[in-house]
């Protein structure tokens, strides 16, 4: 097959690769924001959320996200968010798988989750699902992002069998050049970045109405990442494909 035959097929995505979809989410809401229309046009996905553990004291008085979620002292907020996570993805037609790591808001900076303490656990909550198709974030800015999607491609190398993909990390995303930042570091990995044509349902109100079961995390979404505005119809969800360059074509990493 040459490279003008192969080329007929590129950025299509084979139906097969989408029968049993997992998505890797840093955070309770991460994977509705960012792949919510691919959830609703694909149910019986899984969100496998990788911070949801319970710290061993809550700050008091509470973080600042916390505090602009409306938590007071004495709240229990993972379990407050775990009940809208079960209802946003309901909504989506998903179950939630969750892992018992703590996010960094809670911890000392020595004692920040790293992706070496995530990759076993993540590993073994994806082998468990058996998926066609993996989605990770591009894990931008966000400390836990980041750690989350190094765990995710070291959980690649073990387990190269399902379709590896990144979604846009929404908020982060919008920072400048920091998207780009990724794609051209996995550029000048072995895994080229590519956008698929990856079937969604084009329904903003079932998105929205599933983004808004996270009603402790609407305030402080919208002071810090301008989420009304980021979440209408004109902002699109893309999914990157992460596969080894074309033969021949692995030279250009260096041009």
């Amino acid at each position: 097959m040459d490279w003008i035959e192969a080329m007929r097929g590129w950025g299509l995505v084979r139906p097969e690769e989408l029968e049993r979809i997992a998505i890797v989410s840093p955070h309770l809401d991460d994977a509705v924001l960012g792949c919510g229309r691919l959830l609703a046009r694909h149910p019986g996905a899984t969100v496998v959320t990788v911070y949801t553990g319970t710290p061993p004291a809550y700050p008091d008085p509470p973080t600042r996200w916390d505090a602009l979620a409306r938590f007071a002292p004495g709240d229990d907020v993972l379990a407050a968010r775990k009940r809208e996570d079960e209802r946003a993805l309901a909504m989506l037609g998903a179950r939630p798988v969750w892992l018992d790591f703590v996010e960094h808001q809670y911890l000392e900076r020595a004692h920040w989750i790293s992706a070496k303490q995530i990759v076993d656990a993540l590993e073994a909550a994806l082998r468990a699902l058996r998926p066609s198709a993996v989605l990770m974030p591009f894990g931008l800015a966000n400390p836990d992002h980041a750690e989350t999607h190094v765990a995710a491609l070291a959980v690649r190398e073990r387990l190269p069998g399902p379709a590896w993909f990144c979604y846009e990390d929404s908020g982060y995303k919008h920072i400048p050049g920091m998207l780009a930042w990724r794609v051209s570091k996995l550029f000048r990995s072995d895994l080229w970045p590519t956008p698929m044509i990856v079937p969604t349902v084009v329904d903003h109100d079932r998105k929205r109405a599933a983004i808004e079961c996270y009603q402790s995390q609407l305030a402080p979404l919208n002071r810090d990442h301008a989420l009304g505005a980021r979440i209408g119809g004109s902002v699109p969800e893309q999914f990157w494909q992460l596969a080894p360059p074309p033969p021949g074509w692995e030279r250009m990493r260096e041009a």
